[in-house]
Formats: structure tokens, C-alpha cells, sequence
């Protein structure tokens, strides 16, 4: 039986040496184990969380190749009872569009 392993990717960027052992992680558990990620960007812009475009591009092609890949769109849970249809960062990324 193999472990499960759960991570939120893109709250915090990572330093280069943490970006460098996530890596490895996703490595030596593709195909070997599952993995569960949950992030609050889209993969086009996990090069910035991890400071490398081709580590990240390496990364994703590992984590998608057998993946389920789940969008979840729409208002926050924790924001349902506040009055507050949306986050700020959310508001002036929408207008950015």
C-alpha cells in the first residue's frame, strides 16, 4: 500500500532549494504513489511560485500524466454568510480581463 500525500501549492512561493525538493517529491512519487495538490493558481503561473518555468512545466507534466485535474469555479464557502461575493485579489483580477 502507498502513502497519500496532500499539498496546497501557490499560498506561499517557494524558495529555490524547497522548490528543488518539491520536485524530487513529485518525481520519485510518480507513478509510485498518489498525490493529491490543491492550488489556488492555474498552472500557468505555478512558474512563479516555484521561481522556474521548466521545473514547473516538468512538475505539472508529472502530476497531470494519470491525473483527475478538477476546476472549481464560483463563490468561496467560507464567504457565504459575510455579504462578500468575492475576495479582492479576485475582484482585481477579474477587472485586469
Amino acid at each position: 500500500m502507498t502513502g497519500l500525500l496532500r499539498q496546497e501549492v501557490g499560498y506561499i512561493p517557494f524558495e529555490q532549494d524547497a522548490a528543488n525538493l518539491f520536485f524530487q517529491l513529485v518525481s520519485s512519487r510518480y507513478e509510485n504513489a498518489s498525490l493529491i495538490l490543491t492550488s489556488n493558481l492555474p498552472f500557468g503561473r505555478w512558474g512563479d511560485v516555484f521561481g522556474d518555468q521548466v521545473v514547473a512545466a516538468a512538475m505539472i507534466d508529472r502530476i497531470v500524466h494519470h491525473a483527475e485535474v478538477l476546476t472549481l469555479k464560483g463563490s468561496s464557502y467560507r464567504l457565504k454568510d459575510t455579504g462578500i461575493d468575492t475576495l479582492p485579489s479576485v475582484r482585481a483580477d477579474n477587472a485586469a480581463q
